[in-house]
């Protein structure tokens, strides 16, 4: 295995680990409309994310950061190509890490629901506009001669496209579902279990249909094996929710997450963008990788960052993994707390997340 071929699984890696965390993240801001029945749940469910949700969005910085580093033809074929749904994105992640902050900045009823509003949709959006964004990435769209995208806006939106994006919708909603069964207590635990069922149910006939299209179209026998566990990891995580085995229930449903996207590298390997104008102009490991010097380079700063800031992240959902009800939630307005809650504080308080909304 060449260097190039390494980095295109880290890559890979770093993708899959932002839409397992991302993903959950996701579900909680679609959810906060349809499970949250008043003010106090609402920031019931926004609570469980508060103290983990913009380190999850490092992940995105890394593989895009990493990306450009290590396949700058496919960075900069991607980035121009997807300009307008990938700039759409970033604005929805600006908002929505706004609106997490500014919520509780004043007491006003109309301030806080325009906020929440912002919430909803900021997570709404990306969590459809990834999928499209990878479906059209493993599907091929028209690369030319010069590597650049010769398509259109609306060529983006094709039905398998469409079809990508809802299956993330539907994949995030149920992931997020199963965290806030896994994270809260009392009635919003029981109906995240039920949303879980619904979400899980909705996701396998989107997830199936989309898997099997894609199989069919660029799979191999590693991406089919990647499809067989992403269906038993779904079925488990839906038959653990209904027995309430949350914390099963959310290692089977990560699963699924991570299975899913890992086909879909599988299915692209050795591409990382296939032309469907001529399989010759087709973007791979090879033609848009770095030079070999770079590559070892930053496979060195890898080696030792990467464990280190997995130790801290793994750290900091150790120190807020206690559970959240609505009687953890003061009555009237209280002051926002810090954006990075210290540990101390919050072992003086396990039971009790510190409320940032």
């Amino acid at each position: 295995m060449q260097l190039h071929d390494v980095w295109f699984v880290l890559i890979a890696v770093l993708w899959i680990g932002y839409f397992f965390l991302e993903g959950f993240d996701f579900g909680i801001g679609v959810l906060t409309k349809p499970l949250a029945r008043n003010t106090a749940e609402r920031r019931v469910l926004i609570n469980t994310i508060g103290p983990v949700w913009d380190g999850n969005e490092v992940w995105l910085l890394t593989a895009a950061g990493g990306t450009f580093a290590a396949f700058p033809d496919w960075y900069a074929t991607l980035f121009s190509g997807f300009y307008l749904p990938l700039l759409a994105i970033l604005v929805c992640l600006i908002v929505r890490g706004v609106a997490f902050e500014y919520r509780a900045k004043r007491d006003g009823a109309r301030w806080q629901r325009n906020w929440e509003e912002a919430i909803f949709w900021t997570s709404l959006i990306p969590a459809f506009l990834w999928g499209a964004v990878f479906a059209n990435i493993v599907r091929g769209v028209d690369i030319d001669a010069h590597k650049n995208y010769a398509g259109g806006l609306a060529d983006l939106f094709n039905p398998y496209a469409l079809l990508g994006g809802l299956v993330t919708l539907a994949l995030f909603t149920f992931h997020g579902a199963v965290f806030a069964a896994l994270k809260t207590v009392g009635e919003i635990r029981e109906r995240a279990r039920r949303a879980a069922l619904q979400a899980g149910l909705v996701t396998a006939v989107l997830a199936l249909v989309f898997l099997v299209w894609t199989q069919a179209h660029s799979g191999n026998g590693r991406s089919l094996a990647a499809l067989v566990i992403a269906v038993l990891a779904l079925v488990g995580a839906l038959v653990a929710n209904q027995l309430g085995r949350e914390g099963w229930a959310f290692v089977l449903s990560g699963a699924t997450v991570v299975a899913a996207v890992a086909m879909l590298f599988l299915a692209l390997f050795p591409n990382v963008m296939p032309s469907t104008l001529d399989p010759a102009w087709s973007l791979n490991v090879g033609n848009a990788a770095s030079s070999p010097y770079t590559l070892k380079l930053m496979t060195i700063v890898a080696a030792v960052f990467t464990p280190l800031v997995l130790l801290y992240q793994g750290w900091t959902y150790w120190v807020f993994r206690k559970r959240i009800g609505v009687q953890h939630i003061p009555a009237g307005h209280q002051p926002a707390a810090p954006a990075a809650p210290s540990a101390p504080a919050a072992k003086a308080a396990p039971a009790a997340p510190v409320d940032r909304a």
